[in-house]
């Protein structure tokens, strides 16, 4: 039998979080703060620890839960703010999710395929904007005569492009749920990260909004990351469509299957997105959420999560307005788009989303010069670092350096250095003078042996050197 044919989704388990939520109804504030107090450690914290934090509700308890996150937050990843930018080549799909625009039966949507020479000029445009990371998203399905040769083709175009100084040096990819041997020529492609939601765990609600197309098989999916690594791809991104159920059992349901990657595997995901449902062209479901997530909730998912799983990335994407992704950059959040469009072909067609071919609404349509400048305001470096996938650090070779804090010896050079790029290439001139502004104060404040290594690479880059990383 193959490998293919024997996973399971015992793993996400209805009753123990159940029985957790049940146990946890109450958040007592002595327990509360001993559990920040756990959390602070930068050890995580255990589901039903995570549980009681989602009962939290009394202003004073939920200011200490938001000041702990934001400890934890800037004691794991310091000032450093990732950037990278959604790269949509298709929206053909042949699924039918009542929430999605790219739905199959959504008369709605105009259906389009980048070609290779489209895609090119799509990365040429980023490149041109001060890109260097690229997240690869294509609808479920593929152009009939290529298949899944259009994904590896486009993988390969990507990083076949250059611009003046810059090119993609990582593109991370979301594409459908692959079989093993899928999995390893996509590896072979050169990707960083794998990315797929689950959009939701609980199997009722899985089988009510996915209708039609492969994604019936809830099973299939929620293993992909099983089949991915097995086949070589250790970093693997995560995520829930919040908004679809309860999202108390979405966020256990999701520690839950970190939980099985760490057994199986020895490490978790190296990522975590938390998308929630925004409006889509043809889709009243997406207009009308069953479980929509308040603010306030949302703030609090971030923050636990920060708590719980502290050496993991939380990715916030361009659906959230500018107001509220600025508050959750204290919360947790380590990874954000910028300038992003979601219909193929978005960024060299008049720059503007084009409703009847995206998958969501935008709730932040800036520049990415005008993000940049938002995040460096706020005392964020911007980082565009590639460094640890190309130097192999990844998976559990990168948690075995994180945990114990030394990945920062990385990290932050690789931030302010790839920053420095940024300014040097391509910021505006009221960008440019701001970030210079930032670098020379915050980099005095680093360790002194990380502070050497970091003024190193910047004055290198300040000499016209590009691509120093370590």
């Amino acid at each position: 039998m193959s490998m293919d044919n024997k996973d399971s989704s015992d793993f996400i388990k209805d009753r123990e979080i159940e029985e957790i939520l049940s146990a946890n109804r109450r958040a007592e504030p002595e327990r509360v703060r001993e559990i920040l107090a756990k959390a602070l450690e930068l050890k995580g914290i255990a589901m039903d620890e995570a549980a009681a934090l989602m009962m939290v509700s009394d202003p004073d308890l939920l200011k200490e839960m938001f000041e702990a996150a934001s400890k934890v937050k800037d004691a794991i990843y310091g000032r450093r703010m990732v950037i990278f930018a959604p790269l949509y080549i298709s929206n053909l799909c042949g699924n039918e999710c009542l929430y999605c625009a790219f739905r199959a039966r959504n008369k709605e949507v105009k259906r389009r395929a980048l070609t290779q020479e489209e895609i090119a000029r799509e990365t040429e445009i980023l490149i041109n904007r001060g890109h260097k990371r690229i997240l690869l998203v294509a609808g479920e399905a593929y152009p009939s005569q290529e298949g899944f040769q259009y994904v590896l083709d486009s993988v390969k175009t990507i990083y076949s492009v250059k611009s003046g100084p810059g090119e993609i040096r990582r593109v991370n990819a979301n594409v459908a749920p692959l079989t093993e041997y899928e999995f390893k020529r996509l590896k072979e492609t050169g990707i960083g990260t794998y990315q797929l939601f689950q959009e939701t765990y609980h199997r009722d609600t899985y089988h009510k909004v996915h209708v039609a197309g492969k994604k019936i098989d809830y099973g299939w999916r929620v293993t992909a990351f099983d089949r991915a690594m097995r086949s070589g791809i250790d970093d693997c991104g995560i995520g829930v469509l919040f908004g679809l159920f309860n999202w108390n059992y979405e966020l256990l349901a999701m520690l839950q299957h970190i939980r099985h990657l760490e057994e199986v595997f020895g490490v978790g995901p190296h990522t975590i997105s938390v998308p929630r449902i925004e409006p889509a062209v043809g889709s009243n479901l997406a207009e009308h959420p069953p479980a929509a997530v308040s603010d306030i909730d949302f703030r609090k998912i971030v923050a636990i999560l920060r708590l719980t799983v502290p050496y993991t990335g939380i990715i916030m994407s361009t659906r959230e307005t500018a107001n509220l992704r600025r508050e959750l950059f204290a919360l947790g959040v380590s990874q954000i788009s910028g300038g992003s469009r979601t219909n193929p072909g978005g960024y060299s067609e008049a720059g503007l989303q084009e409703d009847t071919e995206a998958q969501f609404s935008l709730g932040d349509q800036r520049s990415l010069d005008e993000v940049i400048r938002d995040v460096a305001r706020l005392g964020y470096v911007p980082s565009f670092c590639t460094g640890c996938y190309r130097l192999g650090r990844t998976g559990k070779d990168f948690m075995d350096l994180a945990k114990p804090g030394e990945i920062r010896h990385h990290c932050d050079p690789n931030a302010f250095s790839t920053f420095q790029e940024y300014l040097s290439d391509y910021a505006s001139p009221e960008t440019k003078t701001l970030g210079e502004e930032l670098i020379n104060s915050v980099m005095p404040r680093l360790e002194p042996e990380i502070r050497d290594m970091t003024k190193r690479m910047v004055d290198e880059v300040r000499a016209g050197k590009r691509d120093v990383y370590c």
